[in-house]
Order: structure tokens, then sequence, then C-alpha cells
């Protein structure tokens, strides 16, 4: 562990990952794992590919037009991926990606030079495609260090569920509990956002957030925390939660935060990284293999992230 305080740690603690750093050694140790790039030609893409088979994250599958694809990784001069990578010729690149990973050919699927909406209508197509019984939904990580010591949070669902009902929010706190488990969190810390603390009939997020703390009370989610609703202050800040008498052991210490809706958790996301200045990582699960759908604004560094998070929510 880094900043010296290895020795420290419980047994327990040390083998939950806090930062990207570890993130990324925590792949190296279950990886490499093949990973396709859909339309490779993507310059960010290809570059974290070479990247993540630089640090034995991955072994790339490029699929997509080869010539473009070998082109664009000569002028970026990745030799090595060049060398060492997969090619797989498509005419339908997001088709046959999909349907590797129907066959067991390949274990994550990482979006390049395309629409999310154009590989997510292949990934949800009732014959063909990834579909299982859940939901699909998003799960970004970030880095905090309000609580003064740096540690991954998540953010959900942010990238695909544009306002989901009680249902809907189950499945995606059930998805990320799973991916924070991923982490090494063995009773991860979930709170359910909202604008204020008060259960309110005018506030459906507050009336959605009791129900599933019902749920967690009940057993329904297994080891875990589940609290809310909480607002963002008091949901990663224990001073915050202090001043305003909340009691519940969890509030202040968030693992995972789970938004009301696509508009609150893109802003959410979009502020820990533009203001907080962190970098991220985030996965798709729901299907039968973690899909990446990283924004085309992300950098290599981000889609590297990607990438080893959806390594080892792979081999969880």
């Amino acid at each position: 562990m880094s900043d010296g305080m290895a020795g420290s740690k419980s047994s327990s603690e040390s083998q939950i990952i806090g930062s990207f750093i570890e993130l990324r050694q925590r792949a190296q140790s279950v990886g490499p794992r093949r990973v396709a790039v859909v339309v490779a030609d993507d310059e960010v893409a290809l570059t974290a590919a070479e990247g993540a088979l630089h640090l034995g994250i991955a072994h790339p599958v490029l699929v997509g037009n080869e010539r473009n694809i070998r082109d664009k990784a000569e002028q970026l001069k990745l030799n090595a991926l060049l060398a060492e990578a997969n090619f797989v010729a498509a005419k339908d690149p997001a088709g046959t990606a999909v349907q590797m990973a129907r066959d067991g050919k390949v274990d994550v699927l990482l979006k390049g030079h395309l629409r999310t909406d154009e590989l997510l209508s292949v990934v949800l197509h009732k014959e063909d495609g990834l579909r299982t019984s859940r939901l699909l939904s998003d799960v970004l990580l970030y880095e905090d260090s309000l609580s003064g010591r740096r540690r991954l949070v998540g953010v959900t669902d942010s990238g695909l569920n544009v306002l989901p009902d009680l249902g809907k929010k189950k499945q995606i706190l059930q998805n990320a509990i799973e991916v924070m488990r991923s982490l090494g969190l063995e009773c991860p810390r979930m709170a359910i956002m909202s604008a204020t603390e008060v259960v309110s009939n005018s506030l459906s997020s507050t009336i959605d957030a009791r129900a599933l703390v019902d749920m967690c009370d009940a057993g329904e989610f297994g080891n875990v925390e589940v609290f809310g609703p909480v607002a963002l202050d008091c949901a990663l800040l224990r001073s915050a939660a202090d001043a305003k008498g909340i009691k519940h052991k969890a509030a202040g210490h968030a693992d995972c935060m789970v938004v009301p809706n696509i508009e609150a958790g893109n802003l959410l996301g979009k502020a820990v990284k533009y203001f907080g200045g962190s970098q991220c990582a985030h996965v798709v699960v729901g299907a039968k293999v973690p899909i990446l759908i990283p924004s085309r604004v992300e950098s290599a560094d981000d889609k590297i992230n990607a990438i080893a998070l959806g390594v080892i929510y792979a081999t969880r």
C-alpha cells in the first residue's frame, strides 16, 4: 500500500482496492483477459488497449475494418499492439464482438469508434444479444479524499436508466453492490441519494430510498449497509452527518451513491471528474460480460482504468 499506511491496516482492509493504482495492480494479478475493442480504429481506445496490454491486464481483440485499425495503430506507433493483438475483420463489428462474447471467445467489450446506443442495441437483442434476467446499469468509480484518505467511491446509474422506478432502482442497487464487492468490500455502504434526509410525499426519491432501506433491513441484499434518503454532503462527510444529527453508522462513509435519475448521475459523475480532478472508470453490468462504454472525451488513462475494472469484475 502507498502512503506508508500498510502496517496499520487489517488484513481485510488490505484487500480493499482503494485507488486506481491498486485497481490496475489487482487486474494484473487476475489478468490478462480478452478484451474486444468494437470498431477499434479509435485513437484513444487503441492507446488504452496498448497500455492494458503493456500492463498485462488485457489481451486486445481489435474488431472492425482491419486496414483502418492497422493504419491508425501505425500512425500512433503502437508497435506492441500491432505485434500482439488479435485482429478480427468484420463488416458488422458490434454483431461480431457480441457473438464472440456469446461464444466465450472474449471476456469484456470495450466501445471504440461507435455510439453507445449502436453497441447496446446489439447487446440487448432478444435472441442474439447478451441479455440476462437482470437490468443493465452503469457503475462509475472515482477517487475520493474527503474523508482524509484516498478511496474509490461509486456513482450509479449515470449512463443508462433515465428515470428508474423502484423495481429498477432495486436492480441498479444490486448490480452496484456486486461491483463494490468485486473491489474487496465485504459489506459495502450504499447511499440512496436525494436532496434531503427527510422522507416526503412530494419527493418520490425519498420514498424509494426508504423502501430500499426497508428491503435491506429485511435481508434482501445480504451483507450490506443501505442508508437513505441522504444528500451529497451527508453521504460523504461524517461531519455533515453529525451536524444534521444523522446517526446511521454508514452516513458520511458511502462507498457508492445510488442516484435518483440519469440527470443527477450524469451531473455528479462529471463533477467528480472535472471539478474534483479525478480519473474515472466505469463498467456496465447485468449482461453476460462486462461492457465498457467510456465517453469520447475520457482519456486513455480513464479507459485503462475501465479495462482494469472490467477485468476484475469478469473474474469476480
